[in-house]
This record gives C-alpha cells, sequence and structure tokens, in this order.
C-alpha cells in the first residue's frame, strides 16, 4: 500500500532488522506473493472486484494471518483493486473486469508481529500494445531500482533509478505516493519516492527493510481522489500501473521477500 508524502530524509528513524526478524517478514511476504498469485489466476472479464476481496480473506483465514489494509486508517477492504485509470486504493467492489482492462492488486498480511506488502499489475483478457509496454516498463523501473540497493548507495539512488526507467520510455512518475520501510508497522521510514537525483538521503546499510513500489501513468503524473476518500485516479484519465516488492538489504546483498 502506497502512503502519500515525500521523505525528511534528515529525520527518518531507520529502524535496522535482525536476521530474524527478516525471516518473519520473508514469511509474511510469501504469503502476499501466494496469495497475488491466487487473485492474478482468476482475473478474467466478468469477474467482479470484489471477488478479489472474498479469496483474499479466505486466503488469510486459510494461512493463519491478519490482512494488513482491512480497516488500516479506515480502509473497508483486504485487498486493493485499482482498474486502468486508478493508480492506487481502489476499493473492491461489485463492479466487474472488462476485456483489455488493466488492473493492479495490492495485498499485505501481518505475519507474526511483522507485515508483507506487494502488489502486481494484471491484464484482463487481451490489452493493447501500449497498456503492455505500460507493465513492461513499471515492472522494469522496479527492477532497476532493486538494482540500486546496496550497502553504501544512497536512498534516492533508487528514485532515481525508477525515474530514468520509466521517462526514457516516456511515461511518468506518480509523485503523490511513495514507497515506504516495513516491518512492525506496515508505513515505517523511511518514505522511498520513484523520481528525484541520485546521491541524496540516508547511506544504505544491510537490516534496512523497504517496500519499493513504482506507480506510473501513461500520461501525466498528477493525481486526484475520488469521492470514497481512497481511491486515486490519473487527472488526464491515462492508463496507471503499479508494481511492489518488499526487499531486505543484507550483508550478502538483497533479498526480495515478496518474489515466490
Amino acid at each position: 500500500m502506497a502512503i502519500k508524502g515525500f521523505p525528511n530524509n534528515q529525520s527518518a528513524m531507520i529502524k535496522l532488522k535482525s536476521p530474524l526478524e527478516i525471516g518473519k517478514l520473508q514469511v509474511a511476504n510469501q504469503i502476499v506473493a501466494e496469495a497475488l498469485a491466487e487473485m492474478a489466476a482468476i482475473i478474467q472479464p466478468g469477474l467482479e472486484t470484489l471477488e478479489l476481496d472474498i479469496l483474499a480473506e479466505e486466503i488469510c483465514r486459510r494461512r493463519k494471518v491478519k490482512p494488513a489494509f482491512k480497516n488500516y486508517r479506515g480502509y473497508p477492504r483486504s485487498v486493493c483493486v485499482s482498474i486502468n485509470d486508478e493508480v492506487v486504493h481502489g476499493i473492491p467492489s461489485h463492479r466487474c473486469l472488462e476485456e483489455g482492462d488493466l488492473v493492479s492488486i495490492d495485498f499485505g498480511v501481518r505475519y507474526d508481529g511483522y507485515f508483507g506488502d506487494a502488489a502486481v499489475t494484471v491484464p484482463v483478457g487481451e490489452v493493447s500494445s501500449s497498456a503492455k509496454k505500460l507493465m513492461a516498463t513499471t515492472e522494469e523501473a522496479l527492477y532497476a531500482g532493486i538494482g540500486q540497493v546496496c550497502i553504501g548507495h544512497r536512498l534516492s539512488d533508487v528514485s532515481h533509478a525508477i525515474q530514468e526507467t520509466v521517462e526514457k520510455e516516456g511515461f511518468s512518475v506518480i509523485r503523490d505516493f511513495v514507497g515506504h520501510g516495513i516491518g512492525r508497522a506496515l508505513h515505517e521510514d523511511p518514505q522511498i519516492p520513484n523520481y528525484g537525483p541520485p546521491g541524496h538521503g540516508p547511506v544504505l546499510q544491510a537490516g534496512m527493510t523497504m517496500a519499493i513500489e513504482p506507480m506510473v501513468s501513461a500520461g501525466d503524473w498528477q493525481v486526484s481522489v475520488l469521492p470514497d476518500g481512497w481511491t486515486a485516479v490519473t487527472k488526464d484519465g491515462s492508463l496507471a500501473a503499479h508494481y511492489e516488492h518488499t526487499i531486505a538489504l543484507t550483508e550478502k546483498g538483497v533479498l526480495i521477500l515478496s518474489k515466490l
């Protein structure tokens, strides 16, 4: 789940995690990854987005974990389902998916006091070539950002790699929402914007755990929030995509905790 705002890196209180804590985060995030795969597998024209929320709840019961998003700051469901121009935080309902839609699914759980959080964008049936390019570029940007997570690098090196990857393809990085640290809280410091110059912000250290999540628009980066108070849409109605992984930086390198 993305959060609104831009970091004040000088005052960030980053909590480094022990190997034991990273192990718990990995369990939580593997459950999230499995759940996203199950939800993606049922995506088809005619599916009500509420059915994804029902499945998410069932997976939580099966795995004996708590959904991270439900009732978080008043959010009413367990999963965020955002369609086409909806960037993040779309609320599942009786709305049906249609052929050619893009659907971003964002899901999180709490396991033994630690959180998992990840997102993926899924095509509904056959989608346009431009939609495919948007998805591919957003996922590429995610891995470009992860590629900058090294001991001694700066936080904004991650942000810059994401922005550079997105903009070279003619797309725009959403600036109103950011990635975040994660651990015993769903959202911890540091906040991680998806744009900015390299070489700024906190130095990356072993024990840092972060949810990196580029949100990308095929048009302009500006967004507005619908009257439901949650669903963020592109102001110009352009398509959007969203990918997210939770990662841990260790002495041996990066672990992508939410990758199956």
